[in-house]
């Protein structure tokens, strides 16, 4: 807990899906993460809009519409603010998650106007989107990044892109991904009923090991993992295991059909699971396994591992800064089906080692990817933020 003259108000944003949105999704889940870290961190977040910047299509047009609609709602925060009693002034500006197709239209001009810092965390900048369909937002972002004060980067592989383009006295830092562990520890301590409840209900054997695949069944990416997911299980077709699928969507039907081939008569589908029901999945399951194509990081096998689960996967992009190889799980090359056969086999048949990575696993998250952690992590970052000065607002400031 930061002494009391180092607390600060801070206006939170996410452009492209706010906190408060109703529909279910890694990114709104990362959003409340960061609200909850901060709030442990002993500051006062606060959402400063729930405008989305999203453009899906790289539609100019839109894109255009909504920079002009960005500038309407910040100069009414700025003038809400204004008018406003100072106590409820923001003293830092926080964006989470910007980029070419979900750029920050509202913190770079507000932050400016108010004279206080503006931090990004989980800023994405693609050079080849330059001049593209997305080019007003590609630009956006980088602007937005060159702004920034702070920029915390979830993974080792953000920090090279956006070096290229952040001012040169910024600081730009790793801020692992992250989550609250308590309900995945508590599920833990209650293993051995919850694999016999799930058992019961799924007619699972328990004999035999418990692959668990905590993924939506979207186009795309996802379905590319599932059905990479399948030509794993083909080669494991020898060893006895089943598979415990938690997740739904749009693609649901094809999953099934990739997982049927590949899988018959071994495959339970659970639907859609809320925290506290995936949080007893894990306890149970032994291992979680997913190929994660094109995957940015995998919150659900950070998830897993609360729970005291080892993972199988791949190490693509950010996987590496969840999942620690040899350690807690096993990481195969990025597309490597073989690989991710072989890492599971070996755990399928020596339990004391899925044990071991087990237990390891659950430590790697209390002990260095926990909100608390996080928390104590932001205000040493917020340490080296220059002062605040809010001159610009007194001047009347406008965007």
């Amino acid at each position: 807990m930061p002494p009391l003259e180092s607390r600060m108000r801070i206006a939170f944003y996410a452009p492209l899906k706010p906190p408060t949105h109703a529909t279910p999704s890694g990114d709104r889940r990362v959003a409340r993460l960061l609200l909850q870290a901060l709030q442990i961190a002993g500051h006062a977040p606060r959402l400063a809009s729930d405008f989305r910047s999203f453009d899906a299509t790289g539609d100019a047009l839109r894109q255009e519409l909504l920079r002009a609609q960005g500038a309407v709602i910040a100069n009414a925060l700025l003038k809400q603010w204004r008018n406003g009693p100072a106590a409820e002034r923001p003293e830092l500006w926080f964006t989470y998650h910007l980029y070419y197709k979900a750029p920050d239209w509202l913190g770079p001009p507000v932050s400016a106007a108010l004279g206080i810092p503006y931090v990004l965390a989980e800023a994405s900048y693609a050079p080849k989107r330059a001049g593209g369909a997305w080019a007003i937002g590609h630009e956006a972002t980088r602007s937005a990044i060159a702004a920034a004060a702070l920029v915390l980067c979830p993974t080792r592989d953000d920090l090279a892109c956006v070096r290229q383009v952040a001012a040169e006295h910024a600081r730009v830092e790793q801020l692992a991904p992250f989550l609250d562990p308590a309900v995945y520890q508590i599920a833990a301590l209650a293993r051995a009923s919850h694999r016999l409840a799930l058992a019961a209900a799924q007619g699972l054997d328990s004999a035999v090991p418990w692959l668990l695949v905590p993924a939506m069944m979207r186009f795309g990416d996802k379905l590319a993992s599932y059905r990479m997911l399948a030509e794993t299980l083909r080669a494991l077709a020898a060893v006895p295991w089943q598979l415990v699928v938690a997740g739904d969507g749009p693609a649901r039907a094809e999953v099934e059909q990739l997982l049927a081939g590949a899988a018959p008569g071994r495959v339970r589908y659970l639907g859609l699971c809320a925290e506290d029901v995936m949080a007893r999945l894990y306890a149970a399951c032994d291992m979680c396994i997913w190929p994660a194509v094109n995957e940015a990081y995998g919150m659900a096998m950070l998830e897993a591992q609360a729970a005291g689960l080892p993972v199988v996967s791949c190490a693509v992009r950010g996987v590496p800064d969840v999942v620690c190889h040899g350690q807690t799980g096993l990481l195969a090359a990025p597309g490597d089906t073989r690989g991710l056969a072989d890492n599971t086999r070996f755990l399928q048949q020596d339990a004391p080692r899925r044990a071991a990575m087990g237990q390891a696993a659950a430590q790697f998250v209390e002990q260095q990817r926990s909100t608390t952690q996080a928390a104590h992590q932001l205000n040493l970052a917020f340490a080296t933020l220059p002062a605040r000065t809010p001159m610009a607002l007194a001047k009347g400031a406008a965007v």
